[in-house]
């Protein structure tokens, strides 16, 4: 998990909300300019003082670290030997190469950075990160917004340590906070059983291009019903008439589920440049993956339907082409028209029904 800090020092008459909902959304820390405005906060966040642009006040007690610009308020470690009940981190702003070099140090030596990158490109962060691979401490990244946010966190794959942000209304430290959860959580896969497959006639499918490259053993979950899906593998493996596309999964009909990131499900037909979808391997590990494209077109298509040890059916419409393919237990890559009955496929069982593709506790049947 990713470090939130939730900047409250322009909030002006949203301060109180802003902190309430950071504190409730238990984020790691609050900056404030006044030490005033930490005294009454719990434990359980720490409190930042950075007094941007002024003198520090003289009674540093209300605070658990505080940032400073060295030039104006003297090196970190010597406030800290003045100081010992107190941590100091450095505060640099890059704006060309000799203070780019100084945030370099500062991530290498310092046990917090707190940085800010006035150019929008985020080549000088890359280069930090890359100074700070084997260092001990943690650099936060000022950042505009939560999409920023979810920039930062990914650049050089590690991204910083953390972001501190300055909401402009409430609700932006819960989006923050989802936004620092990182990759969602591993899913246990299962083996499915094939029952029947039958001609369904024509159809549209989906074909999926997204902005990543799939491992051999990588795909998406796709299903009919939203509580049982099956892996569908990417164009990784070659194919005799056409390249591979290893960006690419044939994944099957339009009305498909599968699933996309904050635990949701997304109807194929619903996928756009930009979305987001769960790339998920043999093992059930899972990353998020940004969609590119999505071609639909009209195929003949097949049914295939399968069912779990503990009952659940399943069912999956893709493309009637032999170069269509599904995963099977330890990562067997299947072509679906060589599928018969008795063959094993991985597939994932979702416990809760869908609402708008949220998981929900209610009576649904589909068939």
């Amino acid at each position: 998990m990713k470090m939130c800090w939730v900047d409250v020092r322009s909030a002006g008459s949203a301060r109180t909300a802003i902190v309430e909902e950071a504190v409730h959304q238990r984020v790691d820390a609050i900056v404030a300019a006044d030490p005033g405005d930490l005294r009454a906060l719990p434990p359980t966040v720490k409190k930042v003082l950075f007094a941007q642009g002024d003198a520090l006040p003289d009674e540093l007690d209300a605070a658990d670290l505080v940032i400073v610009e060295p030039a104006r308020h003297g090196e970190p470690a010597e406030l800290a030997e003045r100081h010992p009940d107190v941590e100091f981190g450095r505060f640099v702003e890059i704006t060309d190469a000799a203070s780019l070099e100084e945030a370099c140090r500062a991530a290498q030596l310092d046990r917090w950075s707190v940085l800010y990158f006035r150019d929008p490109t985020k080549i000088p962060l890359e280069i930090v990160l890359a100074a700070a691979a084997r260092a001990d401490g943690s650099i936060i990244t000022q950042v505009a917004d939560v999409e920023e946010a979810q920039i930062v966190f990914g650049v050089l794959e590690h991204g910083s340590d953390g972001v501190m942000l300055a909401p402009r209304a409430v609700g932006e430290a819960t989006d923050l906070k989802a936004a620092a959860a990182g990759s969602p959580d591993d899913l246990s896969l299962v083996e499915l059983e094939i029952t029947a497959i039958r001609r369904a006639g024509l159809g549209d499918r989906v074909c999926v291009d997204t902005c990543s490259q799939f491992r051999p053993d990588e795909g998406i979950l796709v299903g009919s019903f939203s509580h049982g899906m099956i892996l569908c593998c990417s164009e990784t493996h070659p194919l005799p008439y056409m390249p591979t596309r290893p960006f690419r999964v044939n994944a099957g009909a339009l009305h498909s589920y599968t699933l996309s990131d904050q635990g949701r499900t997304r109807y194929l037909s619903e996928l756009d440049a930009g979305g987001k979808v769960l790339a998920v391997d043999s093992k059930g590990q899972v990353r998020v993956v940004t969609v590119g494209r999505v071609k639909i077109e009209r195929r003949p298509m097949l049914a295939i339907d399968a069912v779990s040890d503990s009952g659940v059916q399943v069912n999956l419409i893709v493309q009637d082409d032999w170069h269509v393919r599904v995963l099977g237990p330890g990562g067997t890559v299947l072509n679906v028209t060589d599928l018969t009955a008795g063959t094993k496929v991985l597939g994932y069982l979702p416990v809760e029904q869908r609402h708008v593709g949220y998981p929900i506790d209610e009576f649904c049947i589909e068939k």
